[in-house]
């Protein structure tokens, strides 16, 4: 069961802001995506951020802190730090985290988990709501082809994790611990021992996803991959699943990927969401990073709200109403089930008053 509704979208539990946005509104985003850090520990061979090369840059703690107490202002409700890099190579990103927290957003991870030690997990996990470990085999010598590391990091990620789960049932925390693998030909032997993996160090859930295609992305040997033949693997894997543990194999993606077909003419959720790079460039969507048409404006020299407001943001959101084709948007894009909801909203079908 996907109790976290990973496979599909949370936006119509946010009804006034969709009630902002459908008459006419300017609405600030509910969810970002931030980047504190741009480079990478690991070299994974299906990475679609590859293009920004894995740079040694990293947000200035002292104003993304700033920044972060007038978004929550603002109404931003939560923020994932993942992007281009490793959130944990940010030496500050535990206080980061605790300052998320205090501005009164939800905070999130994404991380290969390796650098997530037992004391950066006693400090964070209590103003944390999940964390998301990507760990794509389950067999050291496949991880460290597909992470492109050392065969060594798939123990040190698997006992971090294991820590932070003994960590947050000891204290008494809420934080989810998860797990996702995306699914290739070099892991897909793999999959069944990375869910007896997960259970069996009380994750909460394992996340299997297809790969996507970034059109920006140097690497393209996956383009061509094709999910049907993987479909009884969710019932193998099913078998794990229980009370405490959730198996989510991600069908409705993986047959979205195959069919690369999209029921909506535009894309609708620019509003709602938004990435700041590790150099603090405000972006309209992560696909089109280095893209300038699609840039806001950088929180080193503007506030959140002269940025989300200004100029720069309107013309941008003209430009993409009246020119942009989302024919050409990645497949699977982590605004595709929005869009899908928007869309309707904006086109609804015939008869709805008989509800």
């Amino acid at each position: 069961m996907d109790k976290y509704k990973i496979d599909s979208h949370k936006l119509n539990y946010h009804v006034g802001r969709l009630a902002g946005w459908l008459s006419g509104e300017t609405v600030y985003p509910i969810y970002m995506e931030l980047s504190p850090a741009g480079a990478c520990n690991h070299r994974c061979v299906f990475c679609g951020l590859d293009f920004m090369q894995y740079r040694g840059r990293f947000l200035e703690t002292a104003t993304l802190k700033e920044r972060l107490a007038e978004m929550g202002r603002l109404g931003v409700k939560a923020i994932m730090y993942a992007g281009e890099g490793e959130p944990f190579l940010h030496r500050d990103m535990a206080d980061i985290i605790l300052h998320t927290k205090a501005c009164g957003i939800d905070a999130a991870l994404t991380t290969n988990g390796v650098l997530m030690r037992p004391e950066k997990s006693e400090r964070i996990l209590g103003s944390t709501e999940w964390i998301k470990v990507s760990c794509n085999a389950g067999t050291p010598e496949a991880y460290a082809k597909i992470h492109r590391t050392d065969p060594g990091d798939f123990r040190k990620a698997v006992d971090n994790m294991a820590a932070a789960v003994k960590i947050r049932n000891e204290k008494g925390y809420s934080c989810a611990i998860g797990l996702q693998i995306v699914l290739l030909p070099e892991n897909k032997d793999t999959v069944e021992e990375l869910t007896r993996i997960a259970k069996d160090i009380g994750l909460n859930y394992i996340v299997v996803k297809p790969y996507s295609q970034h059109p920006q992305s140097n690497t393209d040997c996956y383009q061509d991959i094709r999910y049907k033949q993987y479909e009884d693997l969710a019932e193998t894997l099913g078998s794990y699943a229980d009370e405490n543990f959730g198996v989510v194999v991600r069908l409705a993606a993986m047959r979205k990927w195959d069919a690369g077909l999209r029921p909506y003419e535009k894309c609708l959720a620019l509003p709602f969401w938004s990435y700041i790079d590790a150099e603090g460039n405000v972006w309209g969507c992560s696909v089109y990073l280095k893209d300038e048409r699609f840039l806001y404006g950088n929180i080193y020299q503007e506030s959140f709200e002269a940025i989300w407001t200004g100029d720069r943001r309107t013309k941008s959101l003209e430009w993409f109403e009246s020119q942009f084709d989302p024919s050409v948007c990645r497949v699977n894009c982590r605004m595709d089930e929005i869009n899908r909801y928007l869309w309707e909203l904006k086109n609804p079908p015939h008869h709805v008053n008989f509800i």
